[in-house]
């Protein structure tokens, strides 16, 4: 029986091709526009997942408060060298490192840009490398003993920043002072990191006069101790010698788990008010497969009082006319999950070899899928109900009579 009604249903669309396929106009924009925003938002959250498990559960951050511009901005709160040895010999503490940053101007052949300079010292290397999991794609990484040398991200070489790639050998010329690129790095993924420029921290201090200030401090604990603990041994400790209390602490500390609950959230709330204007879509739809519907039941109505006066019930018309409407929608949502498939491709495609970061992925797992088509499904059923209650309520000899 069931199956009957599904072959119903189809003969109908099929009869109604032209208004069907505008009808699905709707549904299938709008289960395309949920699907893409979707499918970046799992894909991003899945990226930064993976980052932060690279980073380890084992290091957390510290940073100075009141960099509103950004690190290297020079806020009047700053951190110091001698932050840097009070948090080492804090039991706990496994190693430690830090970075200057300062934008300066950066010279290759006859053109010139402004770019992000980051400054580390080099005798701490190791965590630095570590958490940006930084590999040479090209000459090798910056070691201890390195003077007037440079490492770039692979924007450098790969994202035509300058209208001749650069490559390890060539010269920059950075705040008028030159500099040989020792190695290129592999792409990260992130964009501020793949057109980073890594220096000595001698030579930062060299080049923009920035004394013992530190930006960011790195800090990895050592194996077996619980990371929260050695957090609030560093946070007391700090407070101490900078003489703040919990109330005006000039510093936060950041772990791992912090930052990437504090992104989840705001990508969450980003991603429910883009979904929120795509249901309008999906409403204006809905009203559409209503409209469609109510003109199907005023135009059948002579159909419906025959199927009632061979013996069809009111649950018998029901069904037929939900099916129709569900179907109405679960076509159109297959047009708009393939749709937003390829857009969601596309802009990953976009996103890896135009604009050089690997963050936009497209995830499209099987339960994405399935719930938009069911959701489609369910949206088409509902717009359809009240149609098809109006279907049930036709009389038989009224419509027969009907013309």
């Amino acid at each position: 029986m069931i199956q009957d009604y599904f072959s119903l249903a189809v003969k109908n669309v099929r009869k109604r091709r032209l208004r069907s396929w505008l009808t699905m106009l709707g549904i299938f924009i709008s289960i395309a526009t949920i699907f893409t925003l979707m499918s970046a938002s799992l894909g991003l959250q899945g990226a930064v997942r993976e980052q932060f498990r690279i980073l380890g559960t084992d290091k957390f951050f510290i940073q100075a408060k009141g960099q509103a511009a950004g690190p290297g901005s020079g806020g009047a709160v700053q951190l110091t060298t001698r932050d840097v040895s009070i948090i080492e010999k804090i039991p706990g503490v496994k190693t430690i490192s830090y970075t200057v940053y300062g934008n300066a101007e950066v010279k290759f052949q006859d053109q010139k840009r402004y770019f992000m300079v980051t400054g580390y010292p080099l005798d701490k290397a190791d965590v630095f490398t570590e958490l940006g999991a930084y590999k040479a794609d090209e000459g090798r990484l910056l070691k201890l003993g390195d003077q007037g040398v440079v490492m770039i991200g692979s924007q450098f070489k790969y994202n035509a920043i300058f209208k001749k790639p650069v490559s390890a050998g060539d010269t920059l010329t950075i705040q008028g002072v030159d500099f040989k690129v020792r190695g290129v790095l592999e792409p990260v993924g992130n964009p501020g990191d793949d057109r980073n420029i890594l220096i000595p921290l001698d030579d930062f201090r060299l080049l923009f006069n920035s004394s013992d200030r530190v930006d960011a401090i790195f800090v990895q604990v050592e194996q077996g101790q619980n990371l929260q603990e050695v957090v609030s041994r560093v946070e007391r400790k700090l407070r101490n010698e900078r003489g703040v209390t919990e109330k005006t602490q000039d510093f936060e500390i950041s772990t791992p788990e912090e930052l990437l609950a504090s992104f989840g959230t705001v990508l969450n709330i980003i991603t429910g008010f883009l979904l929120g204007v795509a249901a309008i879509s999906l409403l204006v739809g809905g009203i559409g497969i209503a409209n469609t519907m109510y003109t199907s039941v005023l135009e059948r109505t002579r159909e419906i009082g025959t199927m009632k006066a061979v013996g069809a019930r009111n649950n018998d018309i029901l069904l037929i006319f939900l099916i129709e409407s569900g179907m109405i929608g679960l076509i159109g949502g297959i047009i708009g999950v393939a749709l937003g498939i390829a857009i969601s491709k596309s802009l990953e495609y976009i996103a890896i070899h135009r604009l050089g970061t690997t963050l936009l992925k497209a995830a499209t797992p099987a339960y994405l899928i399935i719930g938009c088509l069911l959701f489609a499904f369910l949206a088409g059923a509902l717009s359809g109900l009240w149609p098809a209650w109006q279907a049930t309520r036709v009389k038989p000899v009224d419509a027969l009579r009907y013309e």
